[in-house]
């Protein structure tokens, strides 16, 4: 099961109260208050885990509660600190705060005059009371006003191992009486309470990161080719839609024992930018790669043009994210051994004069050795994608960026 969008509530843990106490030990008839102050609550952390591809976790434990801290205690013991609750997470993973749930629409205010205006007057008679409004005077019409709702806010991004960030922060906890004694009350009887954790609900969206995407049309090969180039096993079938979710794969290469990962995303139809087929689903994962693998079915065995496929592919992803069309592609003309392939790729150089096209044939491993090449000078000359920009300032990290 794969899951990588998930609304979660977490909330840190309530500070505990302090203690009110007065020290009662043999020959000190006056000890003076001894109460201990409350612990504080314990906090609600994230940490990104390189061993964690999902957010199953999360969406079969939606609620994060952190622990609570343990109230004072007599002769100046401080309660214990709550514990922690750290949650791990995988790399790639961005924490949004989604808004409070809207209160009820509130009226509009009335003027004193239009407030007298509503009131009736009371007649009797005959033991019946009724009300009596004179419908001949302009009453106020009495609308309500619902404000916006609020936008989701962007708390923080885990990219690293380790890197971990503190979504919610725990309650102080209270002090003891003994804090506030003064030469003028010696004996004080009150103490703090607590201060309550922090809390509210957060939208957890994982966003593979991969050195390189595999883009493509249904049935165009994506899953054969990661297949033959890295030990992933995807699910292979003659029909559309194979590939339910993304793929990572490992690609290794012997001779210097250097590695690169490759994302299969599930194939774009046309309109995939308005979340047709599995459009929004799985078209985030490309943000994060580095090099976009465009793959063309070159045997047009589907009854589609290849330069046609190119346009469109190019097309979904510009009205999705314009910055995509930016980044460092690859164009794989797959399907080489079909018998009307080579007279394609002739047409299709055509359409795209001095771009690189890459023949080869997933299926028989045909050209894999000199995609794999090219493939790793390109990701070793990409530039790192862009990041999200961070828009609340309070947040706190560990090991990252803000702290």
């Amino acid at each position: 099961m794969f899951i990588d969008q998930v609304k979660i509530y977490a909330r840190a843990g309530h500070g505990g109260k302090g203690c009110v106490a007065f020290n009662r030990e043999a020959f000190r008839p006056k000890g003076g208050p001894s109460g201990g102050n409350g612990g504080r609550g314990g906090d609600v952390i994230l940490e990104a885990d390189h061993d964690i591809n999902n957010l199953v976790n999360q969406y079969y434990t939606p609620r994060l509660i952190a622990q609570n801290g343990n109230p004072g205690l007599g002769k100046g013991m401080d309660g214990l600190a709550g514990k922690d609750l750290i949650v791990k997470v995988p790399c790639g993973t961005m924490i949004w705060k989604l808004p409070d749930p809207p209160l009820s629409p509130e009226e509009t205010p009335i003027s004193d005059e239009e407030a007298l205006s509503l009131q009736p007057e009371i007649r009797k008679k005959d033991g019946v009371i009724a009300w009596e409004f004179d419908l001949s005077k302009n009453l106020p019409v009495l609308t309500t006003q619902i404000a916006p709702a609020p936008e989701k806010i962007f708390v923080g991004d885990l990219l690293h191992h380790e890197q971990r960030l503190i979504l919610c922060k725990g309650g102080r906890g209270g002090l003891g009486n003994r804090n506030f004694a003064t030469p003028t009350r010696q004996a004080p009887r009150f103490a703090q309470p607590g201060e309550p954790g922090t809390e509210g609900s957060y939208l957890l969206e994982l966003r593979l990161i991969a050195d390189a995407a595999l883009v493509g049309f249904p049935n165009a090969g994506k899953s054969t080719l990661l297949t033959a180039i890295s030990r992933a096993r995807p699910k292979i079938a003659s029909y559309p839609f194979t590939t339910l979710h993304p793929q990572i794969g490992i690609v290794e290469y012997p001779y210097d024992y250097h590695r690169l990962t490759v994302c299969d995303v599930p194939g774009l139809i046309p309109g995939a930018h308005q979340n047709k087929g599995l459009g929004h689903a799985f078209l985030r994962h490309i943000r994060r790669c580095k090099i976009i693998v465009l793959l063309i079915d070159i045997s047009a065995i589907e009854g589609r043009k290849p330069w046609d496929d190119y346009q469109q592919l190019l097309h979904e992803l510009e009205l999705y994210d314009a910055e995509l069309l930016n980044r460092p592609r690859l164009i794989l003309a797959n399907k080489m051994d079909e018998p009307e392939s080579e007279k394609n790729l002739k047409e299709f150089k055509q359409h795209l004069p001095g771009q690189q096209i890459i023949p080869l044939s997933a299926a028989f491993d045909e050209g894999i050795s000199e995609f794999l090449e090219i493939l790793r000078q390109a990701v070793a000359q990409a530039p790192e994608p862009p990041k999200q920009e961070v828009k609340s300032e309070n947040i706190d990290l560990i090991n990252g960026e803000h702290i």
